[in-house]
């Protein structure tokens, strides 16, 4: 008899269960068919008839840390412009031990997904989403006065740069940069853009 659709389904997500219980526990260097399989309390055969290979297995794995990344509990933005800059910023910072694991996870997969030249596309296209939602707030920012006019394009960049750069040292050092120095260390980085005459306003 053919399993019932939602036999297979149900199954389905139960392995992709598996899957984030290895990434969480292990990272992207333990995620193996058998650590799944072990984690599922199958045989890697069960495993394999969902995965051809590690590639997908991967890329399954990929898939899943952008849906809980996106579902994961997030600051609301108070308002549009640089105070939604700012919270963007800070969503994507380790300021709390759920952001931790997942910031520890993304950048585990960065070596995998440089490696393959598929995996490589997809995480591009996803950095490039991320600096479109940046930008858009930094362009209303500027029509706000709160900004400097430039291009936002590149403002973009740096802001990224700068907050991934910041969630590398973090996971590193976590003692010395902790959830209120990152937030600070945020607040100077913005500060260092408003113009003079928006901060006065500011204060």
């Amino acid at each position: 008899m053919t399993p019932a659709r939602t036999d297979h389904d149900s199954r389905r997500q139960d392995v992709s269960e598996a899957v984030w219980q290895v990434l969480a526990e292990h990272g992207f260097g333990g995620l193996t068919m058998r650590a799944v399989a072990a984690a599922l309390g199958s045989s890697t055969g069960l495993v394999t008839h969902y995965f051809a290979g590690k590639r997908e297995l991967i890329a399954h794995a990929l898939d899943i840390l952008e849906v809980r990344t996106a579902q994961r509990p997030r600051q609301a933005a108070p308002a549009p412009g640089l105070a939604a800059l700012r919270t963007q910023m800070l969503n994507i910072l380790p300021l709390t031990p759920d952001a931790v694991a997942m910031n520890r996870i993304w950048v585990g997969s960065w070596d995998v997904a440089l490696s393959d030249p598929d995996l490589f596309a997809a995480q591009t296209l996803r950095y490039e989403r991320i600096r479109a939602e940046l930008r858009t707030s930094i362009e209303d920012a500027q029509r706000l006065g709160e900004l400097p006019d430039g291009d936002s394009g590149r403002l973009a960049t740096t802001v990224l740069a700068f907050t991934h750069g910041l969630v590398v040292q973090a996971l590193f050092d976590s003692d010395r940069l902790p959830a209120a120095t990152q937030t600070r260390l945020v607040d100077d980085f913005l500060a260092a853009f408003i113009p003079e005459q928006a901060g006065e306003r500011r204060r």
